[in-house]
């Protein structure tokens, strides 16, 4: 199961109030691209669909599709604010290798 930090919920929580839309979720998700194969990728969604895998977190539901959730297991979304850690980052201790910026990375 993928897992959210506090500190990456506050974060979510945050952005979503500013854009008037606290009620939304979060969708995180695996997409094919980038310069090791796969991508990360993150959205707002209002509702999950049919076959999500519906994820709670200090309030913040998360969504994540069925092949997303084999690739995303033990995955762990953080949310930094320091020099070398500023933004969200992805912390996957099964990826074998990723680019340099951390947004693909293969398995």
């Amino acid at each position: 199961m993928v897992k959210v930090t506090s500190s990456a919920v506050r974060k979510v929580k945050k952005l979503l109030a500013e854009r008037g839309t606290p009620e939304l979720g979060l969708r995180l998700a695996v997409r094919g691209g980038g310069c090791s194969g796969l991508s990360y990728f993150m959205d707002f969604a209002e509702r999950p669909e049919a076959t999500d895998e519906v994820l709670d977190f200090e309030g913040l539901s998360v969504f994540v599709d069925p092949k997303s959730s084999v690739v995303l297991d033990e995955v762990e979304l953080d949310y930094g604010e320091g020099i070398t850690n500023h933004g969200f980052q992805f912390r996957n201790p099964k990826a074998k290798t990723s680019c340099g910026c951390g947004t693909s990375f293969s398995i």
